[in-house]
């Protein structure tokens, strides 16, 4: 027998006493902190949900779902039933649900059935942020990163190759079609009229709802087209009719067509094809954030299937105003924010741009020489930018978008592993990029707090 002295171990032993889920974590938990704030939120929203239906089994307390669905996304799990399992081994996870145990199906049916209400939380904590002093607005950042949609890109196929699937697939159905009649015959000459007959061979039912697939995503592009071409979405391209009142002939409207290399994926039609950021093609969306250049507080949030930044700027600048009721005094942004429009508006605004009218390497900027002498009389806008962020004073002012937002989707997509969204449609992945932003926030406010 050994004579070294251990503490005592035993696996089996019962607790005399009711265990306090309060002595479980630290009293400055994360869990802690992030529990208080959800009791300080408005959840109104949700709640009235279940609050208009009085029959059936009493569900879950609204505001610990929401607690154990934020704590999730901040630890960078994902997967409701990672959170399921989650809920029965990690102690941060009993203690915020208090010993409640969801499935994953009901984790899973909270979040879309809420996703809208979950989203709009953001906006409570970008104001809980702005009274904490973290939302300054002296100088903002705004880029977009690109992120993995819940669709495969093999999945998607362009315009030219839908007409012609759409061709070889009725070609073949016809064919299967007449095979199948002539087995009826057979049939009926050697059983016998009174077999049915109508039963669809697994081969031609495959090929029929490929068919529909792609009938339905051929439509949606052709749609698409007409609405680009700016004619109405259900009226049919007018064909050469007879003479008009005066007797001319009546003008046929040119047809819109999509363009031959248009695609749409059949598991998530709202994604696009895009180049990442590795410069790799993914099928996936562009989530656009605006951040206070300070303090890294997400400000602003928004999803879009636009591969291009430009058109996004002005949109996100009247978010940023929307949610926290001011606009900021400086923006920075990256070459693809530039163009003479989104210039001209933010002057406008009284907001100092900082976009460079094109791409420069980190090395090129170093070496630049700042420009000496007065501003050339015919220089023009993308002349005036390109020489404002050649000057030093400027150029470090421009330096703080590399040093704010970058790190922003490095701690969401490398620390917190989101690179790829679990929901699909537009709409769904703008809420839940809106709740990673949010979570994003929950964590920043906790360290401040942590640090003061």
């Amino acid at each position: 027998m050994s004579k070294k002295t251990y503490r005592p171990y035993e696996p089996n032993q019962l607790l005399l006493l009711p265990p306090a889920l309060q002595d479980w974590l630290p009293h400055d938990h994360f869990a802690y902190f992030l529990s208080d704030v959800v009791d300080s939120l408005d959840l109104s929203q949700i709640e009235q949900a279940y609050e208009r239906e009085l029959r059936g089994y009493p569900p879950y307390h609204p505001r610990m779902m929401v607690k154990v669905l934020l704590y999730a996304y901040c630890n960078g799990v994902y997967s409701s039933r990672k959170i399921e399992r989650r809920l029965q081994e990690d102690v941060a996870f009993r203690v915020l649900a208090a010993n409640n145990q969801p499935d994953f199906r009901t984790i899973s049916d909270f979040r879309k059935r809420h996703l809208k209400a979950l989203s709009d939380l953001f906006l409570q904590v970008v104001k809980i942020c702005k009274k904490a002093g973290l939302v300054r607005l002296g100088h903002v950042a705004l880029d977009g990163t690109k992120i993995k949609a819940n669709a495969s890109k093999h999945k998607a196929m362009s315009y030219s190759r839908m007409v012609e699937e759409e061709q070889r697939l009725k070609a073949e159905i016809a064919e299967l079609l007449q095979k199948a009649e002539q087995a009826d015959q057979a049939e009926d000459h050697r059983f016998g009229p009174h077999r049915r007959g109508d039963e669809l061979p697994e081969e031609l039912r495959f090929r029929e709802r490929r068919l529909a697939k792609i009938q339905e995503a051929k439509a949606a592009l052709e749609a698409e087209a007409r609405l680009r071409a700016g004619a109405d979405e259900h009226e049919p391209p007018e064909e050469p009719g007879p003479k008009g009142p005066k007797g001319g002939r009546r003008r046929k409207r040119p047809k819109a067509e999509p363009a031959p290399t248009a695609q749409r994926n059949f598991t998530d039609p709202d994604s696009r094809i895009m180049k990442g950021s590795d410069k790799q093609f993914i099928q996936g969306y562009n989530a656009q954030a605006v951040v206070d250049a300070d303090t890294q507080i997400v400000v602003a949030a928004a999803v879009t299937n636009q591969a291009a930044d430009a058109p996004h700027l002005i949109p996100m600048m009247e978010q940023v105003e929307t949610n926290v009721d001011e606009m900021p005094e400086e923006v920075s942004a990256d070459a693809g924010y530039f163009s003479e429009q989104n210039v001209q508006w933010l002057l406008q605004r009284r907001i100092n741009p900082y976009i460079p009218p094109e791409k420069q390497r980190h090395s090129e900027r170093r070496r630049a020489k700042s420009p000496r002498g007065p501003i050339p009389k015919g220089a023009t806008l993308r002349d005036r930018m390109r020489r404002k962020l050649q000057l030093k004073r400027h150029a470090e002012r421009y330096r703080k978008r590399e040093q704010s937002i970058e790190p922003v989707f490095g701690q969401i997509k490398e620390a917190r592993g989101f690179r790829q969204f679990h929901l699909r449609g537009l709409e769904a992945v703008n809420g839940e990029w809106l709740l990673v932003c949010l979570c994003h926030n929950l964590l920043k406010l906790y360290a401040f707090s942590q640090a003061a």
